[in-house]
């Protein structure tokens, strides 16, 4: 679906392929593939030498332009994004081409056989790409190439000392519009060390023991936001339907859920290997008969209005690598419709951010329940029917 003021065609030597980016955004000014995917596409083309019926394995393919670019070669894509399935799905029909001509897996399911080529797009989180790495081991022969993309500024040093540790040696493209390629060969005789992740750490404060995968924010400790925010949660013994939304390790909602034992918790995320963390931290915490649901999807376009009395939120401010409020945005804008009368959001988020300001625009009212010299904790209502 085209929209103005947006050059929404992918053209490079595969072909010509209209994309858009997920969530669909009135006036998107952001293109659903960036220099690094060109490159990359490019490069396959004149230098890859690919033959017909080569194995292709994608990884962290942010809106599916190199899946739907390669899709001939039926190529497996891993991401730990919905949004970015969800975008490769779309994109597919969008262009006429079957769903099914591309595999798409989740970050904890392990790709099917040995591949020719493997082409990884360098994700935000490194200890996600460290995972991948290591779950990769039994997919890759000597022969296999790996292609590593991304944008000069999201490719620190580390990403060459990741992959020269756990994958082989390494060398480097030229730099072309503010992209690199990294091609690593694998080594037979590599040491591979064993999978660190899921990280675990003690909750403070209680005897829960915390599950974090390797794309979990703050995976390794409580973060300072979400420890002000377990101080201030609410009690309310009439509230029902509670969502932990953007639940990452599911820890504020496991904590909701202990303080509102008649209320049912919904942990909803667009990372899998965040829910995947959430679903171990509730049942380990609080058994088998304390029921809550679990979601991973695009916020809470899936709850039906007038559902909900209670949505948590520390909204994410970056969608992949790029920086921006529109998924705050949307996320208090799909709040509004779920809510009971007189249901309540609550943000947290730092001060510098300015959520109050959209959500005294969407909500009857607005106050700070609580605020310290860097983060502030918003309570929305929901307007009377």
């Amino acid at each position: 679906m085209a929209r103005p003021g947006l050059d929404n065609l992918l053209t490079v030597p595969q072909g010509e392929f209209k994309l858009d980016r997920l969530p669909l955004r009135a006036r998107e000014l952001l293109r659903a593939w960036d220099a690094a995917d060109e490159y990359l596409l490019d490069y396959l083309a004149e230098d890859g030498n690919l033959p017909a019926g080569a194995r292709i394995l994608i990884l962290n393919d942010t809106f599916g332009a190199l899946a739907v670019a390669l899709s001939g070669f039926r190529p497996q894509a891993i991401s730990d994004s919905y949004l970015s399935q969800q975008a490769t799905r779309v994109n597919l029909a969008g262009n006429g081409l079957a769903e099914d001509s591309v595999r798409l897996l989740n970050s904890l399911e392990a790709p099917d056989g040995v591949f020719d080529a493997v082409l990884i797009k360098v994700p935000k989180t490194l200890a996600l790409l460290e995972d991948q790495l290591l779950r990769l081991q039994p997919h890759l022969q000597a022969s296999t190439r790996i292609i590593v993309g991304g944008m000069i500024k999201a490719m620190p040093a580390s990403v060459w000392k990741i992959l020269e540790r756990l994958i082989g040696p390494t060398t480097t493209s030229l730099a072309r519009k503010k992209a690199r390629l990294i091609f690593a060969a694998p080594d037979p005789k590599r040491m591979v060390p064993a999978n660190p992740y899921p990280v675990r750490y003690r909750l403070e404060g209680t005897d829960y023991l915390i599950t974090n995968h390797a794309n979990v924010f703050s995976r390794d400790s409580l973060d300072i936001g979400t420890r002000f925010f377990l101080q201030h949660l609410p009690v309310n013994p009439e509230v029902r339907d509670i969502v932990d939304l953007g639940c990452g390790n599911g820890v504020v909602g496991l904590m909701a859920a202990v303080r509102n034992p008649q209320a049912t918790v919904h942990f909803v995320d667009e990372s899998f290997m965040a829910v995947a963390s959430a679903r171990e931290n509730f049942s380990r915490a609080l058994g088998a008969e304390r029921q809550a649901m679990f979601r991973v999807g695009d916020g809470l376009t899936e709850f039906e209005p007038d559902s909900v009395d209670l949505i948590l939120c520390n909204p994410p401010f970056h969608q992949q690598h790029a920086v921006g409020d529109q998924i705050a945005s949307s996320m208090f804008k799909h709040a509004r419709r779920i809510m009971r009368t007189g249901g309540e959001l609550w943000v947290i988020g730092n001060r510098h951010l300015g959520y109050h300001v959209a959500l005294k625009r969407l909500f009857e009212a607005c106050s700070v329940v609580a605020a310290n010299s860097k983060f502030v904790i918003l309570r929305a209502r929901a307007k009377r029917h």
